[in-house]
């Protein structure tokens, strides 16, 4: 282990705290602190767009850890304070509020914020943060219509959530089908029966250009097309933007295409001892091809332990991350769940249940190999075939697999 008496940690989210756990479980006993742009301590954002809006189990599972684990690691917490600059030279970050912390290693886990449209119109919301999930909940239990602009992930729930507390909801999508960059078409449209089996008026194929209202709160989303959709609380899922802007003129290289900051399988940026980790990291994965950037809670988690046990291996680090992507979704009492990756796909079959039934598992392949297994309503027939994913399988071995 190369020598090393403090670490940063910037980002307070996930990542940032399963890197600071990683660092106590490998044995490091110096300082790490971790700055968090939020005045919260980590917490668990998935529950954000369903338990959080419709109060079920009063938000409890937004806490990851009790006050008793976060004592035992022993951290300097610099909460409400973002990263401001990296500063390799002098082994340092910068603070917002100019402070500045030494670190003879530094993990970059600052992911991303929620992208806003451009209305300063109350009543208009974007979903990512804690604060964003409670203002958000207090229009919904003013009003009983909300417009929903963007059915990717987080546009998804969150109409499943409003529908479960009653709400009308108008579902807004410029893409053929729902989830378009995630999943291919033609199971993107066994979503589109399934918001519309659930009572959402889903509007697809048609952008947004504008929002209108008076008094200063919205009062309803024009379309593309001229049209308009009535709606006092309007929440906009139009992806995000990345927290890379501190690392300009470090020296650490950000990344084309999908954009983030640049590292290898080991976590390492073009900076020695900084590593990266999270939303933000764009990483080389041999099974897929290129680079990829992950926005999935396990890749959080699981990405951030690599990386803190690299760092601090040091010229001897060997740990490679090149994880079997996973994510899920809970959109109207049904789980879906997605291994790796569901697009672009040459082909797709059902190998159990059907999409008349909404309950089923697709396999995705692309130039003769499995790429992606998808589930709805079928949790464990998913999982069973995570080791197929794990390495190069053939489309004819992976329908043999499953019995086909």
């Amino acid at each position: 282990m190369d020598h090393m008496d403090n670490v940063v940690i910037a980002g307070a989210g996930m990542a940032g705290l399963h890197a600071a756990e990683s660092l106590r479980e490998a044995g490091f006993e110096g300082r790490v602190t971790l700055v968090g742009a939020e005045d919260e301590r980590p917490y668990s954002r998935p529950p954000l767009s369903k338990e959080v809006l419709t109060g079920v189990g009063d938000g409890a599972g937004v806490a990851l850890r009790d006050d008793a684990a976060f004592e035992a690691l022993g951290l300097d917490l610099r909460l409400g304070r973002a990263a401001a600059r990296l500063l390799p030279g002098e082994r340092a970050v910068e603070l917002d509020d100019g402070t500045r912390v030494q670190g003879d290693g530094v993990i970059v886990a600052t992911g991303a914020r929620a992208r806003r449209p451009g209305t300063d119109l109350a009543g208009v919301h974007v979903l990512r943060t804690l604060a964003d999930a409670e203002a958000l909940r207090a229009d919904l239990d003013k009003y009983d219509r909300v417009a929903v602009v963007g059915a990717g992930f987080v546009g998804a729930e969150v109409a499943a959530s409003a529908r479960a507390l009653g709400r009308e909801v108008v579902l807004i999508e410029a893409a053929p089908t729902p989830l378009t960059r995630a999943v291919d078409p033609r199971v993107g449209r066994v979503l589109t029966d399934l918001h519309r089996d659930n009572g959402v008026d889903l509007r697809l194929g048609t952008g947004v250009s504008g929002y209108e209202g008076a008094g200063g709160r919205v009062e309803r989303v024009r379309l593309a097309d001229g049209s308009a959709v009535e709606a006092p609380v309007v929440v906009c899922g139009l992806g995000v933007d990345l927290n890379t802007e501190w690392l300009e003129g470090s020296g650490v290289a950000l990344a084309d295409g999908a954009g983030g900051v640049e590292c290898d399988a080991l976590g390492r940026t073009s900076v020695p001892n900084v590593y990266a980790a999270g939303d933000l990291a764009n990483f080389p994965h041999p099974r897929y091809g290129g680079r990829m950037r992950l926005e999935h809670w396990t890749n959080a988690g699981e990405q951030a332990g690599v990386s803190a046990r690299n760092l601090l291996a040091g010229s001897g680090a060997a740990e490679e991350y090149t994880p079997v992507p996973y994510f899920w979704s809970d959109q109207y009492k049904r789980k879906i769940q997605l291994l790796g990756q569901a697009a672009p796909a040459d082909t797709v079959e059902f190998v159990h249940g059907s999409p008349e039934d909404r309950k089923f598992v697709a396999f995705f392949g692309r130039e003769g190999l499995l790429i992606g297994v998808l589930g709805l309503k079928s949790t464990p027939k998913v999982m069973r075939y995570r080791p197929l994913l794990a390495e190069r399988t053939t489309w004819e071995d992976a329908l043999e697999a499953a019995g086909r």
